[in-house]
């Protein structure tokens, strides 16, 4: 009876060598690649070190300005323009300045690289059903495993910095827009298609000049979902070295600071109401472009 009253379980030996040979092996794989890996990723880190300088060094009225003009062409909307400056200038009034750049360089650049692999492999999914069928799973780990397990391997590998805070806020913050381009692609209509085909269109321009033109509502949906991931990993991402609005909050946590914690949490949410309501905008300012141009 006591097979039924006790779960049946490995040898605790066996377990333990078993975990062994599993660190053994990544730290033997981290010596002997880490170094490589890391010199992969140096564009990437100078790329963000340098958008992070030029931030942090430029004036803080031309920020103002670049941000109230961005808010303008996403959103055409003088509400949206006018509250995005006035957001940034008590974000900067309230001594926040220096780590809300660091926080909109480290969210550019992840953003950036979301787009520029997301959207590839968005589109790679749409048109071939086993890559849908073997990048699905991956994506529903990447959306469903803690954030502070993958921390683990990419720590082994890269150790604390930049890079491994970019690289975690990117894998959290990736699926969204290879999801939507996906689904944006797939949805667009079969009697279009057969309309473009019958002219003769070749496979790349029945991509470029219909299915991604006609899927870009959807597309941006999913940028917008990656930006507000990206924000989401903030303070996680601070544990591992990245600078910005998450580093003053994982110190109001060790320390019990109420009002730190509280200024600095609402900033971040600033930046997550401005980039949502603008690229929201944006998104629809494309849909109806495209119903105009459609009727």
């Amino acid at each position: 009876m006591e097979f039924f009253t006790k779960f049946p379980v490995m040898e605790r030996i066996a377990l333990l060598d078993m975990k062994k040979g599993i660190d053994l092996s990544f730290r033997q794989f981290s010596r002997e690649y880490g170094n490589g890996i890391e010199a992969f990723f140096d564009p990437l880190l100078f790329f963000l070190v340098w958008l992070e300088k030029l931030l942090l060094n430029s004036p803080w009225p031309i920020i103002i300005l670049a941000i109230a003009i961005l808010a303008w062409f996403g959103s055409r909307s003088w509400a949206l323009v006018v509250g995005s400056a006035l957001a940034f200038m008590l974000i900067g009034y309230f001594g926040m300045w220096n780590d809300c750049m660091a926080t909109v360089a480290i969210i550019t650049v992840c953003t950036t690289l979301c787009i520029a692999v997301g959207i590839p492999l968005g589109v790679l999914m749409s048109k071939s059903d086993r890559a849908e069928k073997t990048i699905l799973p991956v994506l529903d780990m990447m959306q469903t495993i803690p954030s502070f397990v993958y921390l683990v391997p990419i720590l082994m590998l890269l150790g604390i910095g930049k890079v491994p805070g970019l690289i975690a806020v990117c894998i959290y913050a990736a699926p969204p827009i290879i999801r939507l381009t996906n689904l944006g692609i797939r949805e667009v209509d079969k009697e279009t298609l057969e309309a473009i085909d019958a002219f003769g269109a070749t496979t790349w321009q029945r991509l470029t000049k219909v299915q991604i033109p006609l899927a870009l509502p959807t597309i941006f949906a999913g940028v917008n979902q990656t930006i507000m991931m990206a924000l989401a990993m903030v303070v996680i991402a601070s544990m591992i070295g990245v600078k910005g609005l998450g580093v003053p909050i994982l110190r109001a946590i060790s320390n019990q600071y109420l009002a730190l914690g509280l200024m600095n949490g609402l900033a971040i949410v600033a930046l997550a109401i401005i980039f949502d309501r603008v690229s929201q905008h944006y998104g629809k300012r494309i849909q109806k472009h495209r119903e105009g141009r459609n009727l």
